[in-house]
């Protein structure tokens, strides 16, 4: 199995590992069962900006990297931006993931919407459920079809095993 040096670096080297005591919004998504579990932390400022993000993965390296990927990728954001973020842009700051761990970038996706969603919740914010994953978050029940990336789309550059 071939992984980017993107997803090597960011397995081996997490960013923003950790547990938030003081998190203005929480997101836990996956199953035990099937070994990937992610929880996400975040902490919101009074402009509505995400001033910190930690998480805490149980599962694979793709699991690890994509979380890791994905705390950089709305730190700094408004609130509102985090909510697009999606497996597909996960996979490609990556420069990749193989098909078979598609389902880790859905999870990273799924954590910061739940993270979101309980800041929303907290606040009492309306919000359209829409935005949200439904299920919440078993890589058992997310079926590919439900991935805006197809394994059909990935073209994985050089890579180390």
């Amino acid at each position: 199995m071939l992984y980017s040096e993107k997803v090597m670096d960011h397995f081996q080297n997490p960013r923003n590992v950790g547990k938030m005591e003081d998190a203005d919004g929480v997101g836990e998504v996956g199953n035990a069962k099937c070994g990937d579990i992610m929880k996400m932390y975040i902490k919101v400022d009074d402009e509505g900006i995400i001033s910190d993000v930690k998480f805490n993965t149980f599962g694979c390296g793709s699991a690890i990297a994509t979380s890791s990927i994905a705390t950089e990728m709305i730190m700094g954001k408004r609130i509102e931006e985090a909510l697009t973020l999606s497996n597909k842009a996960v996979v490609e700051a990556l420069d990749g993931l193989p098909a078979n761990k598609l389902h880790c970038s859905v999870l990273a996706e799924e954590a910061v919407k739940a993270a979101v969603k309980d800041y929303y919740d907290k606040r009492g914010i309306a919000y359209d459920e829409k935005l949200f994953a439904p299920g919440g978050g078993s890589c058992c029940e997310t079926p590919l079809d439900d991935c805006e990336l197809r394994p059909e789309d990935i073209h994985i550059k050089p890579a180390r095993q």
